[in-house]
Protein backbone atom coordinates (compact mmCIF):
# COMPACT_ATOMS: atom_id res chain seq x y z
CA UNK A 1 0.00 0.00 0.00
CA UNK A 2 3.19 2.51 0.70
CA UNK A 3 4.22 1.91 -2.58
CA UNK A 4 0.85 3.00 -4.26
CA UNK A 5 0.88 6.06 -2.19
CA UNK A 6 4.61 6.91 -3.25
CA UNK A 7 3.91 6.23 -7.02
CA UNK A 8 0.95 9.03 -6.78
CA UNK A 9 2.89 11.31 -4.84
CA UNK A 10 5.51 11.36 -7.62
CA UNK A 11 3.25 11.74 -10.73
CA UNK A 12 1.04 14.00 -9.13
CA UNK A 13 1.74 17.83 -10.51
CA UNK A 14 0.91 21.15 -9.07
CA UNK A 15 -2.63 22.66 -10.67
CA UNK A 16 -3.16 25.50 -11.77
CA UNK A 17 -1.90 28.32 -13.88
CA UNK A 18 1.66 28.47 -13.30
CA UNK A 19 2.15 23.71 -13.27
CA UNK A 20 4.55 22.76 -15.77
CA UNK A 21 4.86 19.60 -16.95
CA UNK A 22 8.91 18.72 -15.74
CA UNK A 23 9.37 17.27 -12.62
CA UNK A 24 10.37 19.70 -9.56
CA UNK A 25 13.98 19.49 -8.15
CA UNK A 26 14.70 18.31 -4.74
CA UNK A 27 16.71 20.91 -3.07
CA UNK A 28 17.09 18.14 -0.16
CA UNK A 29 19.25 15.93 -2.44
CA UNK A 30 22.57 17.02 -4.54
CA UNK A 31 22.19 17.11 -8.50
CA UNK A 32 23.43 13.92 -10.63
CA UNK A 33 26.31 14.61 -12.40
CA UNK A 34 26.40 16.05 -15.62
CA UNK A 35 28.07 14.19 -18.46
CA UNK A 36 31.30 15.57 -19.89
CA UNK A 37 31.99 15.31 -23.36
CA UNK A 38 36.05 16.62 -22.70
CA UNK A 39 37.97 14.15 -20.77
CA UNK A 40 38.28 14.81 -17.32
CA UNK A 41 41.71 14.96 -15.32
CA UNK A 42 42.86 15.53 -12.03
CA UNK A 43 44.15 19.06 -11.69
CA UNK A 44 46.39 18.38 -8.92
CA UNK A 45 48.24 15.58 -10.63
CA UNK A 46 48.79 17.14 -13.77
CA UNK A 47 49.86 20.33 -12.00
CA UNK A 48 52.42 17.84 -10.07
CA UNK A 49 53.56 16.41 -13.39
CA UNK A 50 54.20 19.36 -14.65
CA UNK A 51 56.17 20.76 -12.08
CA UNK A 52 58.32 17.18 -12.56
CA UNK A 53 59.18 18.04 -16.36
CA UNK A 54 60.00 21.48 -15.34
CA UNK A 55 62.02 20.85 -12.89
CA UNK A 56 63.74 18.04 -15.66
CA UNK A 57 63.79 20.72 -17.86
CA UNK A 58 65.98 23.04 -15.66
CA UNK A 59 68.58 20.56 -15.00
CA UNK A 60 71.47 20.14 -16.69
CA UNK A 61 71.02 16.43 -16.99
CA UNK A 62 68.60 17.63 -19.54
CA UNK A 63 70.53 19.87 -21.75
CA UNK A 64 73.01 16.87 -21.97
CA UNK A 65 70.75 14.54 -23.04
CA UNK A 66 69.18 16.44 -25.23
CA UNK A 67 72.64 17.56 -26.85
CA UNK A 68 73.60 13.78 -27.05
CA UNK A 69 71.02 13.03 -28.60
CA UNK A 70 70.84 16.10 -31.18
CA UNK A 71 74.52 15.16 -32.05
CA UNK A 72 73.60 11.45 -32.29
CA UNK A 73 70.74 12.52 -34.85
CA UNK A 74 72.84 14.75 -36.86
CA UNK A 75 75.72 12.33 -36.77
CA UNK A 76 73.40 9.05 -37.74
CA UNK A 77 71.67 11.18 -40.39
CA UNK A 78 75.18 12.48 -42.28
CA UNK A 79 77.41 9.23 -41.80
CA UNK A 80 74.57 6.00 -42.10
CA UNK A 81 74.21 4.47 -45.69
CA UNK A 82 71.60 6.40 -47.67
CA UNK A 83 68.55 3.49 -47.22
CA UNK A 84 69.01 4.20 -43.21
CA UNK A 85 68.88 7.71 -42.91
CA UNK A 86 65.18 9.12 -41.96
CA UNK A 87 65.81 13.20 -41.90
CA UNK A 88 68.63 14.34 -44.96
CA UNK A 89 70.64 17.48 -44.42
CA UNK A 90 68.07 20.22 -43.45
CA UNK A 91 67.28 18.15 -40.93
CA UNK A 92 63.51 19.37 -40.98
CA UNK A 93 62.22 16.42 -38.83
CA UNK A 94 64.86 17.51 -36.32
CA UNK A 95 63.77 21.05 -36.35
CA UNK A 96 60.07 19.65 -36.30
CA UNK A 97 60.63 17.52 -33.28
CA UNK A 98 62.73 20.38 -31.50
CA UNK A 99 59.55 23.06 -32.11
CA UNK A 100 56.88 20.39 -30.97
CA UNK A 101 58.99 19.67 -27.80
CA UNK A 102 59.82 23.58 -27.68
CA UNK A 103 56.14 24.42 -27.69
CA UNK A 104 54.91 21.81 -24.65
CA UNK A 105 57.84 23.06 -22.66
CA UNK A 106 56.64 26.38 -22.44
CA UNK A 107 53.23 26.27 -21.25
CA UNK A 108 54.58 23.48 -18.22
CA UNK A 109 57.23 25.47 -17.12
CA UNK A 110 54.17 28.56 -16.69
CA UNK A 111 52.34 26.08 -15.58
CA UNK A 112 54.68 25.29 -12.58
CA UNK A 113 55.58 28.47 -11.80
CA UNK A 114 52.19 29.28 -11.31
CA UNK A 115 51.35 26.64 -9.15
CA UNK A 116 54.89 27.72 -7.01
CA UNK A 117 53.41 31.76 -6.94
CA UNK A 118 49.91 30.45 -5.94
CA UNK A 119 51.94 28.42 -2.88
CA UNK A 120 54.42 31.75 -2.54
CA UNK A 121 51.25 33.65 -2.69
CA UNK A 122 49.83 31.23 0.09
CA UNK A 123 52.77 31.38 2.16
CA UNK A 124 53.59 35.52 2.50
CA UNK A 125 50.33 35.50 3.36
CA UNK A 126 50.93 33.38 6.37
CA UNK A 127 54.14 35.22 7.36
CA UNK A 128 52.40 38.00 6.98
CA UNK A 129 48.95 36.92 9.96
CA UNK A 130 52.18 35.93 11.72
CA UNK A 131 54.32 38.87 11.82
CA UNK A 132 50.72 41.05 12.72
CA UNK A 133 50.37 38.54 15.29
CA UNK A 134 53.94 38.66 16.72
CA UNK A 135 53.93 42.23 16.79
CA UNK A 136 50.38 42.41 18.55
CA UNK A 137 52.62 40.56 20.91
CA UNK A 138 55.17 42.51 21.41
CA UNK A 139 53.39 45.47 21.70
CA UNK A 140 51.29 44.18 24.65
CA UNK A 141 54.50 42.91 26.74
CA UNK A 142 55.72 46.60 26.24
CA UNK A 143 52.65 48.06 27.26
CA UNK A 144 52.81 45.52 30.19
CA UNK A 145 56.15 46.40 31.13
CA UNK A 146 55.63 49.67 30.91
CA UNK A 147 53.15 49.42 33.51
CA UNK A 148 55.30 46.96 35.27
CA UNK A 149 57.89 49.63 35.68
CA UNK A 150 55.26 52.43 36.54
CA UNK A 151 53.88 50.29 39.64
CA UNK A 152 57.78 49.33 40.32
CA UNK A 153 58.25 52.76 40.74
CA UNK A 154 56.12 53.26 43.67
CA UNK A 155 57.03 50.00 45.84
CA UNK A 156 59.70 50.22 47.61
CA UNK A 157 62.92 47.69 46.41
CA UNK A 158 65.04 45.76 48.03
CA UNK A 159 67.78 48.29 46.74
CA UNK A 160 66.13 51.03 48.19
CA UNK A 161 65.22 49.16 51.31
CA UNK A 162 69.36 48.52 51.56
CA UNK A 163 70.08 51.99 51.26
CA UNK A 164 67.80 53.45 53.80
CA UNK A 165 68.79 51.05 56.39
CA UNK A 166 72.33 51.82 55.67
CA UNK A 167 71.03 55.68 55.98
CA UNK A 168 69.46 55.05 59.36
CA UNK A 169 72.31 53.03 60.62
CA UNK A 170 74.94 55.71 59.88
CA UNK A 171 72.87 58.38 61.09
CA UNK A 172 72.32 56.64 64.43
CA UNK A 173 76.02 55.78 64.45
CA UNK A 174 76.83 59.00 64.15
CA UNK A 175 74.15 59.72 66.94
CA UNK A 176 75.87 57.53 69.29
CA UNK A 177 79.18 59.12 68.61
CA UNK A 178 77.93 62.78 69.33
CA UNK A 179 76.47 61.64 72.69
CA UNK A 180 79.67 59.52 73.83
CA UNK A 181 81.29 62.90 73.52
CA UNK A 182 79.15 65.10 75.34
CA UNK A 183 77.70 62.38 77.71
CA UNK A 184 80.02 61.51 80.88
CA UNK A 185 79.49 58.02 81.93
CA UNK A 186 80.40 56.84 85.03
CA UNK A 187 82.27 54.13 83.95
CA UNK A 188 84.53 56.18 81.14
CA UNK A 189 85.20 58.75 84.29
CA UNK A 190 86.68 55.83 86.69
CA UNK A 191 89.00 54.13 83.16
CA UNK A 192 90.10 57.82 82.64
CA UNK A 193 91.16 58.17 86.65
CA UNK A 194 92.60 55.18 85.84
CA UNK A 195 94.65 55.85 83.48
CA UNK A 196 95.78 58.98 85.02
CA UNK A 197 96.75 57.77 88.39
CA UNK A 198 98.91 55.52 86.21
Amino acid sequence: MAPERESGRAERTPAGATASSRPRARLDQPRAPRRRLLPEYDPEAFGRLSERIARFLGTGRFIVWMTIVIIVWVLWNIFAPGDLRFDHYPFIFLTLMLSLQASYAAPLILLAQNRQDDRDRVNLEQDRKENERSIADTEYLTREIAALRIRLGEVATRDWIRSELQDMVKELEGRGNGHREHAVFPAERSRGRDVDDR
